[in-house]
């Protein structure tokens, strides 16, 4: 750890003390000063902290990046005696003062995450190769996707600063975590502490350090940017080239869970010149025997790419290191990189289910809850032949919408295009013909799908059997997406 357990203790309570927190923060400040700060003004917050008592001293260092008077300082952290805070590098010496040495954040209605300083408060100043991250948009994107129902066991893959370990606590009975920097287990470890969690924290390269054993809940934000190979910030590049990552991580997947068990990571994979992106990330399942389900949530052109890469750790003045980057963009034909979430899932069946598809559209959150209710159709939908969905009632989704486009003609309005939204959860949108579009609307969980089919069979004249047969998929992708749900009997 940065500290001794007793100085960890100290800590928390010189923190707790001052209302350090997410909320004594908002308090103190006041609605302007909170939005300000987290547009990174901090005037209104240092004109509300003026006063320098504890709580506004600890603002105006960790919050607001300022160089305090030491004995400010001191009072604001005792009981941590200071020497035991400089010697941790919670704070460090600067002019004639002192000032923040780690981001200490608060997070959530009573946490704290301990993380390196991140490059735009130390402008000049490299990144340590082992950098640690704070809680960045990944970060959240995999705190909000994941799956969040009780498990006995979870295991963080890469666990940086432990943010992600944070969350896996409150509703798994163990977790482990992992990292290959020794550095960020310093972090994780005294995060885990300050805010009196217990994990088992192991040293090693992704899967390397708990090879052999299962867990029911994996999560991993990996070091995923897409490059030559070039390792220079352990918290961004694998060592791996391409988008090989991704792959590794999805051919470990099936070792690493419990039957039932779910694994979810951030990944980056390339679009190539003359090949379809979702193929591509179809293949790293292939043979795996799970059900898998990828989302591409962003993409970026390569120039766009790189510059955030190399902003991101303040080498965006380094021209011969772009060009590089760059140039191997080009011999490998990646017209963009695509940005996504993977949630995998071993379901102990011989079909397993496998989809890649782009959700770029705002959805409701937590998206997690989106992904655990995805995989509940998918277990429904398997449970049940061709007759089983004939015999089942469905009704539409709460709030859908249709939307509709249309031309006037010489007679009038004439559709041209009819389609099916989802105005929440996922906000799918679907275009649909008359006859599915009757389909939804006759979806009022009355009557059996075999006997809805036959009405609608009458009214186009058609023949039962063969409208039953053509609507069985189209039934099971209306399911799968949301549009209708099976009416419990």
């Amino acid at each position: 750890m940065l500290l001794s357990p007793a100085g960890v203790e100290a800590l928390r309570t010189a923190l707790t003390r001052a209302a350090f927190t997410s909320n004594g923060i908002a308090s103190r400040l006041g609605a302007q000063a909170t939005g300000g700060v987290a547009r990174n003004d901090f005037r209104a917050a240092l004109r509300a902290t003026e006063d320098r008592d504890p709580l506004g001293t600890l603002i105006r260092v960790f919050i607001c990046e300022q160089t305090e008077p030491e004995a400010a300082v001191a009072a604001a952290l005792a009981p941590l005696s200071l020497d035991e805070a400089l010697a941790g590098g919670l704070v460090e010496r600067h002019g004639d003062g002192l000032r923040m040495g780690v981001d200490l954040e608060p997070y959530g209605d009573d946490w704290w995450v301990l993380a390196d300083v991140p490059a735009s408060a130390r402008p000049g100043r490299p990144l340590h190769a082992e950098h640690v991250l704070g809680i960045g948009g990944a970060t959240q994107t995999l705190i909000g996707a994941t799956v969040r129902r009780p498990v006995e066991t979870a295991l963080d893959l890469g666990t940086g600063s432990g943010v992600q370990a944070l969350h896996l606590a409150t509703h798994a009975g163990r977790v482990t975590a992992t990292d290959l920097s020794a550095r960020a287990l310093r972090f994780a470890a005294t995060t885990a502490a300050l805010n009196g969690q217990d994990w088992e924290l192991l040293r090693g390269d992704l899967v390397a350090p708990v090879a052999g054993r299962r867990f029911d809940l994996v999560v991993s934000n990996p070091p995923f940017v897409v490059g030559p190979g070039t390792t220079t910030h352990v918290y961004r590049d694998s060592g791996r080239v391409g988008d090989a990552i991704g792959a590794e991580l999805a051919a470990a997947a099936p070792g690493l869970l419990t039957e039932g068990g779910t694994m979810q990571y951030l990944a980056n994979w390339v679009h190539v010149a003359g090949e379809d992106w979702a193929e591509r990330v179809t293949g790293w399942f292939a043979g795996t025997g799970l059900d898998a389900w990828v989302i591409q949530r962003e993409v970026a052109d390569p120039m766009a790419y790189v510059n955030l890469w190399l902003t991101d750790v303040g080498e965006a003045a380094d021209p011969r290191r772009m060009a590089d980057w760059l140039d191997w963009f080009d011999a490998h034909k990646v017209e963009a990189v695509g940005f996504g979430i993977v949630s995998l899932r071993r379901s102990g069946h011989d079909d397993p289910v496998l989809r890649v598809e782009d959700l770029r559209q705002r959805v409701q959150a937590p998206l997690g809850d989106r992904v655990g209710a995805w995989f509940d159709r998918q277990d429904w939908l398997r449970d049940r032949d061709i007759d089983g969905l004939l015999a089942a009632r469905f009704r539409a989704a709460d709030g859908l919408q249709l939307r509709q486009e249309a031309t006037m003609g010489d007679e009038g309005w004439a559709v041209d295009r009819q389609v099916l939204a989802m105005p929440h959860g996922l906000r799918w949108t679907e275009e649909i013909d008359p006859l599915v579009l009757a389909l939804v609307g006759g979806a009022d969980g009355r009557l059996p799908l075999r006997d809805q089919l036959a009405l609608l069979a009458a009214a186009h004249d058609v023949a039962p059997g063969e409208l039953a047969e053509a609507a069985g998929p189209i039934v099971a992708h209306l399911v799968e997406r949301g549009f209708i749900e099976p009416v419990a009997d």
